[in-house]
């Protein structure tokens, strides 16, 4: 077997080019100070040695990786791909790296969060999944930062940032309910998520206040997915002994997309004539001609800049022993009310 060729180090590619070992490390670090000719004669000989950096070897030495961990939730939602692709931009647009991990949905993420701790990330952003206690304690006890995005925990143990998901729930319940719907079926996500909880709060909290009766509102899961909702809007509509409601609320734009197409291409009903339908996330799928959903559009850029922000200055604290003066606490920003056609017309 033929055996691979000893790894160039960087001491090598300065001996070779007659310069210090941390001119090669500035020469191939963006916006260093280091003289023209010097970083020419490190690429001739870097070149000449196939030599590449190391960077997780060079993070080492220095108090930063310059890498984020990212947990991502179940990649078939559009909205983790969209989310992690803006995460990705604006990371790399700062000259760090992402390490990307996924866990679906009402899993806990805890072995995933224990694998990135290992790479000496500088922070750890999470997008879907439920942490232990223990492993948040670690974290911190190690000085790396974890900031939960489009979710947040009972105990407001760590920062988070999410969209409104009551006001927003609250605007879609009054949308249906002036567009004429009195009995509601309501189409849960993940039993244990703090934003499926908040959705169904918002919606079922508005119908109440005008004055529509609990037993006009109904509650099935979804499982977070199209399939799951697929299936159990299928198992649903099949029951002929059960009336059947005005109007559907998923409460995310995936299980809306597979209620749509269970009703059309399952039952052949019309909407928003014979059932109206509301999602939420604003994801581009659900925007395109065979969907055109009524939803709440996620700020998502503005929710990446203040995630990041917030792991930032959480960061910036440990390292100035100032932990104690960044506060933990969940930041609402508000969504966009996109009409779509999937319910009648209103003046919103």
């Amino acid at each position: 077997m033929k055996r691979k060729p000893n790894r160039v180090t960087s001491h090598v590619v300065a001996k070779l080019a007659g310069v210090s070992q941390p001119t090669v490390s500035r020469a191939f670090t963006p916006s260093a100070s280091i003289a023209k000719d010097k970083r020419d004669r490190v690429l001739a000989a870097a070149k000449q040695l196939n030599y590449l950096p190391n960077s997780i070897a060079s993070s080492l030495s220095k108090a930063h990786s310059n890498i984020v961990a990212v947990i991502v939730g179940d990649m078939n939602n559009p909205f983790y791909a969209e989310s992690l692709e803006i995460f990705i931009n604006r990371l790399q647009a700062t000259g760090r790296q992402v390490l990307v991990f996924s866990v679906a949905d009402g899993r806990d993420c805890d072995d995933v969060l224990m694998r990135a701790l290992r790479y000496h990330v500088d922070g750890v952003v999470v997008t879907s999944a439920h942490l232990s206690s223990d492993l948040v304690s670690l974290s911190q006890g190690v000085g790396i930062p974890i900031t939960l995005f489009n979710r947040s925990t009972a105990d407001h143990a760590l920062n988070a940032v999410l969209c409104n998901s009551i006001t927003g729930s609250e605007i879609l319940a009054q949308t249906m309910y002036d567009a004429g719907a009195r009995r509601y079926l309501i189409v849960r996500g993940d039993p244990q998520g703090s934003t499926s909880r908040n959705r169904v709060k918002g919606f079922r909290d508005k119908l109440e206040s005008l004055a529509v009766l609990p037993d006009a509102i109904e509650e099935i899961d979804g499982d977070s997915s199209y399939s799951g909702a697929f299936d159990t809007i299928s198992e649903r509509f099949a029951d002929d002994g059960i009336q059947r409601p005005d109007a559907i609320f998923a409460v995310n734009d995936i299980m809306a997309m597979g209620c749509a197409d269970a009703l059309r291409d399952v039952f052949k009903l019309r909407i928003p004539e014979d059932v109206m339908l509301a999602g939420f996330d604003g994801i581009r799928p659900g925007q395109l001609a065979a969907y055109q959903l009524t939803t709440i559009r996620q700020p998502i850029e503005e929710m990446v800049e203040k995630t990041l922000e917030l792991l930032d200055q959480t960061s910036m604290s440990d390292d100035d022993d100032e932990t104690d003066q960044i506060t933990q606490t969940d930041h609402l920003l508000a969504g966009t009310f996109v009409p779509g056609k999937t319910v009648p017309s209103t003046n919103i």
